[in-house]
């Protein structure tokens, strides 16, 4: 069993360049409401470390943490880290602020040294969104690293959980089992991709 993955906050940006260097770094993306406040918080074992709102559209800025910060010996620098982004397609935000996340997130996707891994997460109980394949599309257009994760696995009815992952894979244009299905509520899959995050780390 993979433990808890230490995260302490740093900072939050609103550019790429105010974001100190990072030895190696994994990134969290998708769209408003996917679950990634809430998948961050299990992947770290604290409930409040993230803030999670029922109101979508809330996370603004570059959030970034650093990972198993208490493992640093002697060093100021930091260690690795991860960042959550805020989320896209959320339509209730005005048109402004819209372009204004998309280039805050595109500029930090194209432009961050150490990039290691983009974590894309999906709907697991609705899939694949038009702006999720657009966002996919748009990863593989720029030669990006990417790894699809499912959230709210609990939300599926057991006996559409088979065809739901074969209708994932397929509207991701990926192989079923190149997709980790998790659930924040009930731990599912938190452990690998626990392990996952720090692979793409180490």
């Amino acid at each position: 069993m993979a433990g808890p993955i230490q995260l302490r906050f740093v900072q939050s940006a609103t550019d790429e360049s105010q974001l100190p260097s990072s030895p190696a770094e994994v990134t969290f993306v998708g769209r408003s409401n996917v679950g990634k406040s809430s998948v961050i918080n299990a992947l770290s074992g604290r409930k409040k470390l993230a803030h999670v709102s029922n109101t979508p559209g809330r996370t603004r800025l570059l959030n970034l943490f650093e990972v198993d910060a208490g493992k640093r010996t002697g060093s100021n620098q930091l260690g690795p880290t991860l960042v959550d982004l805020p989320g896209y397609g959320y339509a209730a935000a005005p048109g402004q602020m819209r372009g204004d996340w998309q280039r805050m997130i595109e500029g930090y996707l194209l432009e961050r040294e150490r990039l290691e891994m983009i974590v894309v997460l999906v709907d697991g109980a609705v899939g694949p969104t038009k702006l999720d394949t657009q966002m996919l599309g748009w990863l593989r257009g720029n030669d990006l690293p990417h790894t699809v994760v499912a959230t709210k696995h609990d939300k599926v009815k057991s006996s559409l959980l088979d065809k739901r992952r074969n209708e994932v894979a397929e509207r991701c244009d990926l192989e079923r089992g190149d997709v980790v299905w998790v659930s924040a509520v009930k731990g599912t899959g938190i452990d690998r991709l626990r392990s996952l995050v720090r692979s793409w780390l180490s």
